[in-house]
């Protein structure tokens, strides 16, 4: 199966291009994780251009391997250290709603524009 992955209309950092993205999934998809945070939740540092993966973004997803990734939230580390236990909780709960949908759910979801799908 063809990691499918999709991005959160709530994730909106400009800077983070899709292919910044894309490679960020096939590497945690390929088991370079950062953090397991619990349920499908991981953390996942992504290097700005032109600096490295310590100094750039922190991104969190759901996951499952080999199937689908969500892109949920993301922050600069110059911003805020991590998640606080509202947001984890919140997302954990986000996640959950992702990974029960079937294809035909997610299809229907990406065609009405409420979650964009990142083309490799």
């Amino acid at each position: 199966m063809t990691l499918r992955v999709f991005k959160d209309l709530g994730f909106d950092d400009e800077d983070m291009t899709d292919a910044i993205l894309m490679a960020a999934a096939l590497e945690i998809d390929s088991g370079l994780i950062d953090a397991r945070l619990g349920g499908f939740l991981l953390k996942k540092r992504v290097a700005m251009p032109g600096r490295g993966k310590s100094r750039s973004w922190r991104v969190i997803v759901a996951w499952k391997q080999g199937e689908r990734l969500f892109f949920l939230h993301g922050f600069a580390k110059n911003e805020k250290d991590n998640i606080t236990k509202k947001e984890k909780a919140a997302l954990m709960r986000l996640a959950e709603v992702y990974m029960g949908y079937d294809d035909a759910t997610l299809e229907a979801i990406v065609a009405d524009g409420d979650l964009l799908e990142i083309a490799p």
